[in-house]
């Protein structure tokens, strides 16, 4: 790849691409190596660029923002968002997924943050009862935001736990109920057979869809690997959202896309940082503009 284009970031890169001013073939070539190293796939890639070769036939005088905001448009209808919204009259149970390492317990804290502030009352559930370092991590975070906690010791029923808390925050009239899973990938059998074990457990003690949402949270440095995560675990129980965590308008944005062209799944919150409030709502415009150098 020319030099002008070996830049950190793929937003940067791809703005550098655009601001070359031969467009041969050259440049489509590099166009395409740089759209399929930023994992939005082949199929995708190659709509881009013949997107792009339009462009060019129909317009005389193409600049850099022309080509962005074609890229833009394209991967627009593939990025969905949403914002969940909290019942107050109601219980509301939110399952947290992930694999290990994605910051899945780090992300369910800040979510108790976010809505304890409101003035909301939050329960966790540590259901991910195979790892003890899971639950003590959860223990950890709940006794300094000073929220309620069910637990049982390591090795226990995750589905167990996770019937006590439903229990537990029905008969106290709390608000929320976060619920922290395994996150085991090596037997994918065992995994998806657990999830839905405890998907079944929150529906019979009556948790109808508008008040319970199952989140997939996601390392945003992912690469492929997050297209197949998502695939798995939304077979398993039919995911509502991703979350993302990690967060950086410099990380790769092509595994999001790829994952909305394939599953259709929004993204409600971002991790932008390491402190309890730095959570945000997913803001598309700023992650499209973000992804393609518009920022």
């Amino acid at each position: 790849m020319r030099n002008e284009v070996k830049l950190k970031g793929f937003g940067a890169r791809l703005k550098s691409l655009f601001g070359i001013s031969t467009i041969d073939e050259t440049y489509f070539e590099e166009l395409e190596e740089l759209l399929i190293e930023g994992d939005l796939g082949s199929k995708l890639t190659l709509e881009i660029s013949d997107e792009v070769r339009e462009l060019i036939k129909k317009k005389k005088h193409v600049n850099a923002s022309d080509l962005q905001v074609l890229v833009k448009e394209q991967l627009t209808p593939l990025v969905h968002t949403y914002h969940p919204t909290i019942d107050p009259d109601h219980l509301n149970v939110f399952l947290i997924l992930g694999v290990n390492g994605v910051g899945k317990t780090t992300t369910i804290a800040k979510i108790a943050k976010a809505y304890k502030d409101q003035g909301l009352s939050v329960t966790l559930a540590a259901a991910d009862t195979f790892r003890a370092a899971a639950i003590d991590q959860l223990e950890i975070h709940a006794n300094r935001l000073g929220v309620r906690i069910v637990k049982q010791t390591s090795g226990s029923d995750p589905g167990a736990v996770v019937y006590d808390a439903l229990s537990s925050a029905q008969a106290r009239g709390d608000n929320v109920l976060l619920i922290d899973t395994a996150g085991r990938m090596h037997n994918k059998e065992n995994l998806v057979r657990e999830l839905a074990k405890i998907d079944k457990i929150v529906q019979t003690k009556g948790i109808d869809s508008d008040h319970y949402k199952k989140f997939l949270v996601i390392d945003s440095t992912t690469g492929q690997n997050g297209l197949s995560q998502a695939t798995i675990f939304h077979q398993a129980v039919s995911l509502d959202a991703l979350i993302l965590s990690k967060y950086d308008s410099l990380a790769k944005g092509g595994s999001l896309i790829q994952i909305g062209a394939n599953l259709g799944l929004p993204i409600s919150f971002v991790g932008v940082g390491e402190r309890y409030e730095d959570l945000e709502l997913f803001d598309k415009e700023r992650f499209l503009n973000a992804l393609v150098g518009l920022a």
